[in-house]
């Protein structure tokens, strides 16, 4: 009974316009509708794009009308869940922008080897191969959507008065992400070691594929350990949505770094050491897959940690809801 009554109390101060997070999809909605404008003939499925983004925002404007009819933590829960579902559609709609441009794989490739003498991605799978290992990575990468709703869920039901707050920084960082990666194509090793060739890539020499992405997509197959239950998962979620995309900076770190500091900042022990072992192991299992360049990772760990203090300051300092 307490539960049905903490979801579907009404509030007896709703929020009557948009939330924060929902002006955010709104401002990314036009940011990318401009950018179809200027592009449409180079855009290879603009009625679909076009379709999409009409959709997403008939479901912010239709939850809003349900929360102001009965506006309680169920229907508020709604709106940001919405939010965060639609990610697994906006986050390959990224490729349908950034296939227009020539691929830049070359140049982080040729950084990576400059930096390290080497390519971890290509050797950290071959001298890790052990099941354990490997499953313990693909665990890793795979908790990175049972993370969020394990944060977003925490803050719902135990820190309720911040909930806005973390959906704000969460998802804005989402689109931050978004941006960057529709202008920097950088596919990642998982497109760009097969389509030039492994036995060049172990050589040092990293070609300029130009578009090649465009109408390509095949991926290396998974390393590691292909009895796992965790390595199902990684495959899974691979074939369900991966593109040759969003490469630089990894997102897949860089929003689980925001994780880790929102499970921080919850002073809630139990939530960040639960998440911490986590984080660890997405950022040695982004480039163990071969997802992700380790300068990536860098760059995710580094963005994180600058999107959560902004966005955090953004939010406080102009009394966002």
């Amino acid at each position: 009974m307490k539960i049905i009554k903490y979801l579907f109390e009404l509030k007896k101060k709703p929020v009557r316009g948009l939330l924060a997070v929902e002006w955010v999809v709104l401002g990314y909605t036009v940011l990318t509708l401009l950018l179809m404008l200027f592009t449409y003939t180079k855009v290879y499925n603009p009625v679909s794009m076009l379709v999409g983004r009409f959709q997403a925002v008939a479901i912010i404007l239709a939850l809003w009308g349900v929360y102001r009819m009965v506006p309680c933590r169920l229907t508020h829960f709604a709106r940001i869940a919405a939010q965060l579902a639609l990610l697994s559609w906006w986050y390959p709609d990224t490729y349908e922008f950034n296939r227009m441009f020539a691929n830049l794989d070359h140049i982080f490739a040729s950084y990576e080897q400059a930096i390290f003498g080497c390519q971890p991605a290509l050797t950290f799978a071959q001298t890790w191969s052990h099941p354990v290992w490997s499953e313990l990575m693909h665990l890793g990468y795979a908790s990175y959507f049972p993370l969020i709703a394990l944060v977003t869920l925490f803050y719902f039901f135990r820190r309720y008065d911040q909930f806005n707050r973390m959906a704000f920084i969460l998802l804005t960082a989402f689109f931050i992400f978004y941006v960057i990666f529709i202008f920097l194509p950088v596919a990642g090793p998982q497109f760009y070691y097969p389509a030039v060739g492994f036995d060049k890539i172990a050589a040092g020499v990293f070609p300029d594929v130009g578009h090649y992405f465009a109408d390509h997509q095949e991926m290396v197959e998974l390393p590691g350990w292909n009895g796992g239950f965790f390595y199902d998962l990684v495959i899974i979620a691979h074939e369900a949505g991966e593109r040759p995309t969003a490469a630089f900076p990894s997102s897949h770190v860089g929003i689980t770094t925001v994780l880790l500091l929102l499970a921080w900042a919850s002073r809630n022990r139990k939530l960040f050491f639960v998440v911490l072992p986590l984080f660890l192991l997405m950022c040695l299992a982004t480039f163990y897959i071969q997802a992700h360049y380790v300068i990536d990772v860098l760059a995710g760990l580094v963005s994180g940690v600058v999107f959560y203090y902004a966005l955090q300051t953004i939010y406080n300092k102009m009394k966002l809801t």
